[in-house]
């Protein structure tokens, strides 16, 4: 069994506090016995190196991760089993981000960190903006790149899959779904009986440090060997590779 928090936010993405330095959250990860954890900022991947990097440090399994917004302003998280696939991944995105200017004062900082956390620059367009990209073909885009896509928080009515649609819907055929808060499993299963079997997540949605999650969620996954061996296991068991 592997302890997770598979969404959390860097000081990258606007809402995040500027505290969520890669090593802060590294850190907060051991503190917490977690044997892994995502970095999955808004519409973005430009912090998942430098977390890579501070992960190993610390012994914690890195995920690669963006939590994208799609054209239907639904949050769908997805999860890389490289920082080189999550780059690549980016670079393709970027023709579909919405580039409105940031503004600080509004919106807060939009921080990219190296491996000592430095901040080396600020991304200048608004990170949670909704982009370009159907829930559909932001699906067939994470295939190609053999990467986990995952429904967030469907039990919110803000970004949620069901609050926007009023359903999950038969396709594409999500493998796992996250649910923030986990009591509400039952209810939301019994009215969209479409997720029956599905695997569940439930994660932090950190956007401050002590949000971050203690180990209390296990992956049925083994825990042992190297972060690539754990990290492969993870992003298989997400897109129902058993």
């Amino acid at each position: 069994m592997t302890s997770y928090d598979l969404h959390i936010h860097s000081c990258l993405s606007p809402c995040g506090d500027d505290d969520m330095t890669v090593n802060n959250i590294a850190g907060m990860a051991k503190i917490k016995n977690l044997r892994a954890a995502a970095l999955t900022d808004h519409n973005t991947c430009m912090n998942v190196r430098a977390f890579e990097f501070a992960c190993e440090q610390y012994g914690v399994v890195a995920i690669p991760g963006m939590e994208i917004t799609t054209s239907e302003e639904i949050h769908l998280l997805v999860y890389f089993r490289s920082v080189d696939d999550a780059e690549r991944f980016e670079a393709e995105f970027d023709k579909y981000r919405t580039k409105i200017k940031n503004r600080v004062d509004l919106f807060g900082h939009q921080q990219i960190l190296d491996k000592d956390d430095k901040v080396i620059g600020e991304y200048e367009y608004l990170l949670s903006v909704a982009s370009a990209l159907s829930v559909d073909e932001v699906y067939e885009m994470a295939s190609r790149y053999d990467a986990a896509c995952v429904p967030a928080h469907i039990d919110k009515t803000s970004n949620g899959m069901i609050g926007i649609l009023g359903m999950m819907p038969e396709a594409p055929v999500f493998d796992c779904v996250e649910i923030k808060d986990i009591s509400k499993k039952e209810e939301i299963f019994s009215k969209n009986p479409i997720l029956e079997n599905t695997p569940v997540i439930s994660d932090s949605d950190a956007h401050l440090l002590w949000d971050i999650n203690e180990a209390v969620n296990f992956l049925p996954v083994s825990a042992h060997g190297t972060s690539h061996e754990v990290r492969n296991r993870i992003i298989d068991y997400l897109r129902g590779e058993k």
